[in-house]
């Protein structure tokens, strides 16, 4: 297979399967009691890409190690930046400040944005998905094995972004046949931003150590800031015990894989 249609076969496939996965979380009520130990795997599936994969392969293909360092720095920052904009919005968990807004407008009848609010997340995750894309493909110009590795990762974490952008387009006003539609065409901007990413990459390889070191940075940024969070309002011993062995155990599968994938 060609690293153009390993590309494009990851950043369909991702899209579809975060877009159902969302689907079921969001309209299944008894699917939605596992979404916390989706969202405790997925930081460590993250966690695990990054410091496992992507940042030793970016630090193979860097000339300067500290340069790449401040790159993931900046990344970070910018993707604070970025949230607090609302240009990037992740929300994980059914409770966050956007669900609440959006379910007390909805139940109040006030829905005056007409859908404007679901429609500002959509925008924002068509950039998110777009970049995830140009991600994925400077992963598999770098290697396969990184490619699969950083595709999963994304597709890990994307399933609980998309369950937050699903719940907001329906407390928006959206059906929820509406919902799925949107969500999936988003998804699809992965695929843009992979062709894309593979076509100018090519020519630009010394790019590739930045992108991957803001990957890098994306992903500690989203697990970190956005996911962990919401893993503490559940304190209770038993609670704790579950996430930590599921951030593991999340790790974990990123670990065997890369072996697995190696030999």
């Amino acid at each position: 297979m060609t690293v153009l249609l390993w590309i494009v076969a990851s950043s369909i496939v991702g899209g579809v399967l975060s877009v159902l996965g969302a689907a079921l979380f969001a309209l299944n009520s008894r699917a939605q009691h596992y979404l916390g130990a989706m969202v405790s795997y997925a930081i460590g599936a993250m966690l695990g890409a990054v410091f496992l994969d992507i940042l030793p392969e970016a630090i193979k293909l860097t000339p300067n190690v500290a340069t790449l360092s401040g790159t993931v720095l900046f990344g970070i920052l910018l993707f604070f930046i970025l949230e607090k904009l609302v240009l990037w919005r992740h929300c994980h968990h059914e409770h966050c400040e956007a669900h609440e807004l959006l379910a007390s407008e909805h139940a109040s009848g006030n829905l005056g944005d007409h859908g404007r609010s679901g429609m500002m997340i959509m925008m924002g995750d068509t950039f998110h998905n777009f970049v995830d894309g140009v991600i994925i493909a400077a992963a598999f110009l770098t290697d396969a094995n990184l490619g699969i590795v950083t595709a999963l990762a994304i597709i890990a974490h994307e399933i609980p972004q998309e369950v937050g952008d699903f719940a907001i387009l329906l407390h928006s006003g959206y059906s929820k046949a509406r919902a799925f539609q949107l969500n999936l065409i988003s998804s699809f901007a992965s695929v843009a931003g992979g062709v894309l990413g593979y076509f100018i990459l090519q020519t630009m390889q010394s790019w590739i150590p930045s992108l991957l070191a803001l990957a890098a940075a994306s992903m500690i940024y989203v697990a970190v800031a956005d996911l962990i969070p919401g893993l503490h309002k559940r304190a209770q011993l038993r609670d704790t015990l579950e996430q930590v062995g599921l951030i593991v155990l999340g790790v974990a599968t990123v670990g065997l894989m890369g072996m697995w994938m190696a030999e």
